[in-house]
């Protein structure tokens, strides 16, 4: 097995996949918004790679980036098709980003905050394929157009064409104003408070008034709700009924999630859940558990 590295020039370090890993798994998790999915189109990636010889790439990272979103694209179509069977709401796979997230600048902290926020990922399952793709190559990763025609296959005029129905479809459902982190914390720390103590009226005072629940447990969890749940009294109800079906003793711990703080269920043995919520006008508006164990694996 041979590593070929692309031509550099003189002072310049060498570039090798390993340069680029980190950077096509962050482009793929924000595709998939799957960790083993992502992790399995890096790898092919690299085999792929593995094929060619240095000569014939003039730019590695260009080269790179075409196998890793042709990759994606004919992975999210699968993944796509296979969501419409799924038991229950399905949400993303979550992703630790404990150190490297507390390291970053602040600057760094929103741009990782908005694009792998739970919140995020799921509204860029509203889009095709093919419009996800240009969304996220130019919003998040500051592609030019013709960048990405290319790594697609694509026409610079569709691509543009693809980011403007993104862009229009995803605005009115951006979250504008997230909450502050000290806030968020706060309110995470409380809501899981009440809820151990079987506090109904603090918790009720938490929630908005259309709040709503999702709870993604792949028909693989006892109790796991299969549809959302809307509504204060309802979710407030809900949440309270969880703690039952929890195992004697799991540690209860707020841990950073996918950039933002969120609950952590686990015992010695694995984890049992990942909740997390989105808060608007100093309530909890959305509430989003992941149960299913094969989503777990990784947290």
């Amino acid at each position: 097995m041979h590593d070929s590295v692309e031509p550099t020039e003189p002072g310049r370090p060498v570039e090798t996949f390993e340069t680029y890993r980190a950077y096509l798994f962050s482009i793929a998790y924000r595709m998939l918004g799957s960790v083993m999915d992502a992790e399995d189109v890096v790898q092919e990636t690299y085999l792929r790679y593995q094929g060619r010889q240095a000569e014939n790439i003039e730019s590695l990272k260009a080269y790179l980036t075409t196998i890793l979103t042709r990759l994606c694209l004919n992975q999210l179509q699968l993944a796509y098709r296979r969501r419409e069977t799924y038991l229950g709401p399905w949400l993303p796979e979550p992703l630790v980003t404990g150190e490297s997230f507390e390291q970053a600048s602040p600057e760094q902290r929103v741009d990782e905050y908005e694009s792998v926020s739970l919140a995020f990922l799921v509204l860029l399952e509203q889009l095709q394929p093919v419009e996800r793709a240009v969304f996220l190559l130019r919003e998040v990763f500051d592609y030019e157009y013709d960048e990405i025609a290319a790594f697609l296959g694509k026409n610079e005029a569709a691509c543009r064409q693809s980011f403007s129905r993104a862009k229009k479809h995803l605005a009115d459902h951006h979250p504008r104003f997230p909450a502050p982190r000290a806030l968020h914390t706060q309110m995470l720390t409380s809501f899981i408070q009440a809820v151990q103590l079987g506090d109904m009226d603090s918790l009720m005072h938490m929630l908005a008034d259309d709040v709503v629940l999702w709870a993604d447990g792949g028909g693989k969890v006892k109790g796991a709700a299969t549809r959302p749940i809307v509504g204060r009294l309802y979710v407030a109800r809900f949440s309270m009924g969880t703690t039952r079906f929890l195992p004697e003793g799991a540690q209860i711990e707020v841990e950073q999630v996918n950039g933002q703080p969120a609950v952590v269920v686990r015992t010695p043995e694995r984890v049992y859940l990942v909740l997390s919520i989105e808060m608007v006008a100093q309530r909890i508006q959305t509430i989003r558990i992941i149960a299913n164990p094969d989503k777990l694996t990784r947290v």
